[in-house]
């Protein structure tokens, strides 16, 4: 990736995104124009998903439609859903070669190219939602995130939540390790490698493509989000096992990601107005997430005729023992990965005994 977009690349990409914003900047910028109201900036945002997908993709529109009205129409983003300007995974290019100014999508996206990238969505057996949102807000991890994405131009950001997920669907069950062996298993992030060291095949497909994948058979089992969204995907009419716990994604942080240039150039009160609204959805979308998963998981097995089922308590027990072993080698791979698992450990260590003694134990306590 880093050869594909050199420095050289990146400054003639920005010089030209300058170039085509500047008659809108400077209008922007302008005392008379700005208090006539007539000033407008447009942007471009290009998303992984598609259009209005319960969860990320209302996300999307909805950071969208938040902008244009906290601006009263001065900046207006166009959304372009996942294959209608660029396909679902090229938005990170796309955005750090100006083709589009923002997107929105997930950072495990992006393992192939900065594989440190998957700490910003989930790792395996990790930090839950409002853990998650802790470490970056108050732990170092925005800093770290910055560092990362800094070299390509991109400024990324937390964008929404679509909170704890589900394991996955599967179109036949898991009653041992051995029914692992030979699986091909849509499980992006570490944990399609930890599934691959214990005999499945994880297959990198689009969320757009995922059903008919699922229901031709190229894919045996496939991991998304949680109810909510996975039903409208229609998975269950594919596969009728649901597993749990989602124990390769404890969480679902939805990444926005700017063109550096283009954020910079923004007029002080629309920068803070968009990377606002980016904010807001955190605690929004995961709110919303939660609601209609728990009313979508009734209809799951209520109307459709899915079970839930528990993963075995071995191949849990393996999943978690291969997990330790695939982070420990992550960990080397280079300085700053080393400092971001570092940095997500130490979270990890301080934030588990509040949350135990705070939720699991009051949980509990509640359900007994």
């Amino acid at each position: 990736m880093a050869d594909r977009i050199s420095r050289g690349n990146r400054l003639i990409d920005r010089r030209a995104l300058l170039g085509a914003s500047a008659a809108a900047g400077t209008a922007a910028l302008s005392a008379p124009a700005l208090a006539q109201g007539d000033a407008t900036i447009e942007w471009k945002m290009v998303t992984s998903w598609p259009k209005n997908l319960p969860g990320p993709g209302v996300t999307a529109q909805r950071i969208v439609d938040r902008v244009g009205e906290m601006s009263g129409g001065r900046f207006r983003i166009r959304l372009y859903s996942a294959g209608e300007l660029v396909p679902a995974l090229g938005v990170f290019e796309a955005v750090a070669a100006g083709t589009a100014q923002m997107a929105h999508t997930a950072s495990f996206f992006w393992q192939g190219k900065i594989p440190a990238s998957v700490y910003f969505t989930a790792i395996p057996f990790g930090l839950l939602p409002h853990e998650h949102i802790t470490w970056i807000e108050q732990g170092g991890g925005q800093a770290l995130w910055d560092e990362l994405y800094a070299p390509f131009g991109l400024k990324p950001v937390m964008a929404g939540n679509t909170g704890v997920q589900m394991g996955g669907w599967y179109k036949r069950e898991i009653n041992s390790l051995a029914d692992l062996k030979g699986l091909k298993i849509r499980m992006p992030g570490l944990g399609g490698e930890v599934m691959h060291r214990l005999g499945a095949t994880p297959v990198s497909l689009p969320p757009g493509e995922l059903f008919q994948a699922l229901q031709t058979g190229v894919l045996d089992a496939t991991e998304f989000l949680g109810p909510w969204s996975d039903r409208a995907m229609g998975f269950h009419k594919a596969a009728k096992s649901y597993y749990t716990p989602g124990f390769h994604e404890p969480n679902g942080t939805g990444e926005a990601i700017f063109n550096q240039v283009a954020l910079a150039g923004l007029p002080e009160d629309l920068r803070a107005i968009v990377l606002e609204a980016c904010r807001a959805e955190n605690g929004r979308a995961l709110a919303e997430s939660d609601w209609q998963n728990a009313g979508s998981l009734r209809l799951l097995q209520e109307e459709d005729g899915v079970t839930v089922r528990p993963y075995p308590e071995d191949v849990l027990v393996a999943l978690r023992e291969t997990a330790s072993v695939v982070l420990a080698e992550f960990a080397e791979k280079d300085p700053l990965s080393s400092r971001i698992q570092d940095s997500y450990s130490a979270a990890l260590d301080r934030l588990a005994p509040w949350s135990d003694v705070a939720m699991r134990r009051f949980m509990a306590a509640r359900d007994s």
